[in-house]
């Protein structure tokens, strides 16, 4: 059974995702004056400008993962598989190309058409507008395999296409003519670059060579090679220097003076992995690189030597995170740590305050000399870590564990890098084990001290400032098996461990003394501490969720229904919901006052690490095999979501993980309108008839009806207001907001005196309503024109039933059996008695000397009577148990 509506969580956007092996496109705008780069992530194309470096533009999502791209000056083309699709404006799709039936793997903008080359070695010229085929091309594999395309510069509809086996051929795409036949080099073609000089074209060749060729005369004119591969991407520098940058699959960069045929510099570990596309800035000393480590590179040459810095980049994981955390209250930046050993901080308010703390080593001296490659220092991929921001000013903030390695690291947050120690038991400082290793952190709310588990059992605690070990829990160890989770509680005064044995142990914090111990039911994998309500959330090796309460020490709740093994737990920032991750590729949320299963969905990937943000608003997730960190928002924070319990045969849908563009949520509204159990509560007038109801008005309508004469009284003015002289100079007008003469006939115009009887003479509806409820015996009417009025309004109504205000007697008994109406429904309660209070002050002189008044009077006090006893009882009750449950001891 699957639940009609959205869920909790609806995907927003996804954070650190840059680049993938797809090479860039380098784009000019006429009009805005600037150069942009389009990389493809995913199934999207991000559009960033080179001057910042910050995203412009996010498209819309292909059904599949792009595999090449390309751009003219105004549309970006983007194929996967066998399909081209054509973007306008950065954003939509306005041009699909079928027709090939291989996956494309090259593409070539060539003015009113695109050509596409697909693996089958079918070469397809469309024409953009009409999406039609304008030619097509096949060629053998055998003889000459595709491998690369370049329309060489001021060659009017010709294209030049290099082959694996090595030779080159120039075509005429407009007659379909073979010009010229190039032998090549026996060695395949892995790319083609236009050189600035008209007629030259630089080669790059599987084996590292680099042939500079002249394709009008068949002659090369410089040859080089480099020793790092095949070429992956050639730039030529157009700033006035003669230089030529070539990539290799290894992320290196060499630059070549074309003026000296020599090598000028190289740039090693430009990236990670392979240097998937590079081009220089038209004019400018400018590089941009991007490779499938997730990283875009602008680098500068401005230095002696020839060789370039970065000035700009963007860069996220290149490897999987593995545990993510937010930093923080604010919500607005994440701690990631990934399997490429880095420690990175993704901001969720923009990519500009994005932060790499960079990669643990050992002795960041030596790793800086033997490079990244060579680094043998490198420390393994951080697997849990613990942050606070009290004192990250002052000393290093975060501890971390690395994986199979008893060493854990401190890092500063400020400074983003590796902090200054290095904490791992004293027995162990002179040699490394081989099979003990750090498998638990936690870092006090103060951050003075880091509280560290180990393989072994040991639970050490050392001074976050010193680096100094400040004691062990336990006498030897702290538990008989390995320690699977530590916590601090938020005052200092006690620390909770968790053994593979299946205990949990309870820790005074400062004298290390054990104060209590519980066995669980099978073992812990992990557990998480919500300081703020004391409440400790525990998964087992077994696949179920428990959660105990520090206080009373005993488990409040447990949760069963996942099928694998759960990856990671975080709770709401109120401690209400726990969410949890396992891989069965579920993420559950548990109501914790309710004990029930609130929300599930499925995702594509199983999610390695959850967070949620201390203000609510967003659950982060990370996923296996995937570089991003997702972002989900929380629907009940801004819209109707149903929060009760799922039904036990509740079958999760498969949602979508977002992509980087903001989602909005759209189909809120007509969830709303089609699910029964999203419909709002509107609460009745009256609950239950036993119930006092009183009214929802606003106590100044009727707290000071009795008090009326004494604010009119100080409310009056000293005396009289005087009439102003009369300024001849100036012509009478009429008061008002807009500005208007007296006329002559208005301004010689003198008042009557003769009072108006027929205006005293008419009846408010309040008083025909309440004749008319004499015969009818409904009183809802005059009750609520009375609610609709002011105080001073009430009063008047009220005077007007004497007789000598023009009411009568039959009237003022009408009224108070309005009042009798009111006590026995018991709603209105409070109006009930000001009204009826206001009324006896006004009219005790008549009520005295009519009968019929008075045992109307006489009844209504015996009602109040008998409702104020029933009240009186039902407050003592409640003051009683308030006062039990605050002296007793539970």
């Amino acid at each position: 059974m699957a639940r009609e509506g959205g869920g909790l969580f609806a995907g927003f956007r996804v954070l650190g995702r840059f680049s993938g092996h797809v090479p860039h496109v380098l784009r000019y705008h006429g009009r805005h004056r600037e150069f942009y780069l389009a990389t493809a992530v995913g199934r999207s194309v991000h559009t960033y400008n080179v001057k910042k470096l910050g995203i412009v533009a996010v498209s819309n999502a292909l059904p599949q993962d792009i595999t090449c791209l390309a751009a003219d000056r105004m549309l970006i083309f983007a194929s996967y598989d066998n399909i081209l699709h054509a973007f306008a404006r950065n954003k939509e799709v306005v041009h699909t190309y079928e027709g090939h039936k291989a996956r494309i793997h090259l593409l070539q903008p060539f003015g009113d058409h695109v050509i596409s080359v697909d693996v089958d070695n079918v070469l397809i010229v469309w024409n953009i507008q009409s999406e039609e085929e304008y030619l097509q091309m096949d060629f053998d594999k055998a003889t000459f395999a595709v491998s690369a395309v370049l329309h060489p510069s001021t060659y009017l509809n010709k294209i030049l296409l290099g082959s694996e086996q090595g030779s080159l051929q120039l075509w005429n795409i407009r007659s379909n003519k073979l010009l010229y036949s190039f032998p090549g080099w026996h060695l395949a073609v892995t790319t083609l670059e236009q050189a600035p000089a008209v007629d030259v074209v630089a080669v790059g060749l599987v084996s590292g060579h680099i042939i500079v060729h002249n394709i009008k005369f068949d002659e090369t004119l410089m040859k080089f090679q480099q020793d790092w591969g095949p070429i992956t991407a050639i730039s030529f520098r157009t700033d006035g220097h003669p230089v030529m940058a070539a990539g290799s699959p290894i992320g290196h960069i060499a630059l070549w003076d074309l003026e000296e045929k020599k090598l000028m510099c190289q740039m090693q570990d430009a990236h990670s992995t392979a240097i998937a596309g590079m081009s220089f800035v038209p004019g400018e000393p400018l590089l941009i690189t991007n490779g499938a480590d997730n990283a875009i590179r602008v680098w500068i040459f401005d230095g002696p030597g020839g060789t370039g810095r970065v000035l700009r980049s963007r860069m996220g994981h290149s490897a999987p995170p593995t545990k993510i955390r937010y930093h923080g209250q604010n919500g607005e930046q994440i701690l990631s740590a990934g399997q490429d050993g880095t420690l990175q901080s993704f901001s969720t308010v923009h990519e500009k305050f994005n932060k790499s703390l960079g990669r643990g080593s050992i002795n960041k001296k030596k790793s800086k000399k033997k490079g990244l490659k060579l680094d043998t220092m490198a420390l393994p991929p951080i697997t849990v870590f613990a942050s606070e921001v009290a004192h990250q000013s002052d000393w290093d903030s975060i501890v971390a564990c690395h994986q199979g390695y008893i060493t854990c690291t401190t890092w500063n947050y400020q400074k983003t890098s590796m902090g200054a120690h290095k904490l791992r038991p004293e027995e162990f400082s002179k040699h490394k084990p081989i099979d003990i290793y750090a498998t638990s952190v936690d870092i006090t709310s103060c951050g003075n001290f880091a509280v560290i588990g180990l393989s072994t059992g040991q639970v050490d605690v050392y001074n976050m400032q010193s680096g100094i070990h400040r004691g062990r829990y336990g006498k030897e160890r702290a538990h008989d098996g390995a320690v699977r989770g530590v916590a601090v509680d938020g005052l200092n005064q006690l620390v909770i461990t968790a053994g593979s044995e299946g205990l949990i142990k309870f820790w005074k914090f400062k004298t290390k003394d054990l104060v209590y111990s519980t066995e669980l039911s099978s073992s812990p994998s992990g557990i998480l501490l919500h300081r703020d309500s004391g409440i400790l959330g525990i998964a087992f090796d077994d696949f179920n969720i428990s959660v105990l309460d520090i206080e009373t020490r005993k488990i409040v709740r447990t949760f069963s229904g996942h099928h694998g093994r759960i990856n990671d737990m975080t709770f709401s920032p109120d401690g209400r919901w726990l969410i949890t991750s396992s891989m069965d590729c579920t993420i559950k949320t548990w109501d914790l006052p309710s004990g029930c299963l609130i929300d599930c969905f499925l995702v594509d990937t199983a999610a390695v690490s959850l967070t949620m943000s201390p203000t609510g608003d967003f659950l982060a997730s990370t996923h296996v095999d995937d570089l991003g960190i997702y972002l989900w928002s929380n629907r009940s924070l801004y819209s109707l979501v149903s929060l009760r319990p799922l039904p036990a045969d509740y079958e999760p849908s498969m949602v979508t993980r977002p992509s980087t563009c903001p989602v909005q949520d759209v189909d809120v509204a007509g969830d709303e309108e089609t699910c029964d159990e999203m419909i709002e509560y509107v609460s009745p007038e009256q609950l239950g008839e036993q119930l006092v109801t009183l009214s929802s008005l606003p106590e100044s309508r009727w707290k000071n009806l009795l008090s009326l004469d004494v604010i009119k009284k100080k409310n009056k003015p000293r005396e009289p207001p005087k009439v102003p002289k009369s300024a001849p100079f100036f012509i009478p007008t009429v008061p008002g907001l807009i500005p208007r003469y007296i006329a002559p006939e208005e301004e010689n115009d003198t008042q009557s005196k003769v009072v108006n009887l027929g205006v005293l003479a008419q009846k408010s509806d309040f008083y025909i309503h309440l004749e008319e409820a004499l015969s009818t015996n409904e009183y809802a009417a005059p009750l609520n024109l009375l609610k609709g009025l002011g105080p001073s309004h009430i009063e008047i109504e009220l005077r007007g039933l004497a007789p000598e205000g023009g009411g009568s007697m039959e009237v003022m008994l009408s009224f108070l059996r309005m009042i009798g109406m009111m006590l026995n429904k018991k709603y209105n309660f409070e109006l009930a008695q000001a009204y009826l209070a206001l009324f006896l002050k006004l009219h005790l002189k008549i009520l005295l000397s009519e009968p019929n008044l008075l045992e109307e009077v006489s009844r209504l006090s015996t009602q109040l009577e008998e409702t104020w006893i029933h009240l009186r009882a039902l407050f003592n009750q409640s003051l009683c148990v308030l006062t039990y449950m605050k002296s007793a001891l539970l």
